[in-house]
């Protein structure tokens, strides 16, 4: 069957970084802990110190998960992801000096914390 253009649509990113008020929208996943079963996002400031996720954002969200009250950054075996790609955040700096921008995936892995049932 034959289709006719109307002409070009317009694409509107409804969720572009001006629309933030000096924020960014990120990400954040615990890998295997399917209690929170996808991804949350937040209006970041870049400027925000990456210890901020540790010590506000993530309780926020995850701890309603069953293996939230064994997690201790302090002694956990955490693997971090920005984007795909592993790396060591450095803690005290920014969200913006260790990678994360305008809809970054962080992803933490904790290999001795499996999830509900090892799920």
């Amino acid at each position: 069957m034959a289709t006719q253009s109307i002409g070009k649509y317009p694409i509107i990113m409804k969720d572009s970084l001006e629309k933030f008020h000096g924020n960014q929208l990120v990400f954040i996943y615990w890998h295997g802990h399917r209690v929170v079963c996808s991804p949350r996002a937040f209006p970041l400031p870049p400027e925000m110190p990456f210890e901020a996720l540790i010590s506000d954002i993530i309780p926020l969200t995850y701890k309603i998960e069953p293996d939230f009250e064994n997690l201790d950054f302090a002694k956990t075996e955490v693997i971090w992801e920005i984007d795909g790609n592993i790396v060591t955040p450095d803690f005290s700096k920014s969200l913006k000096e260790n990678g994360v921008g305008h809809k970054s995936f962080i992803t933490f892995i904790t290999p001795s914390l499996t999830g509900k049932v090892g799920a």
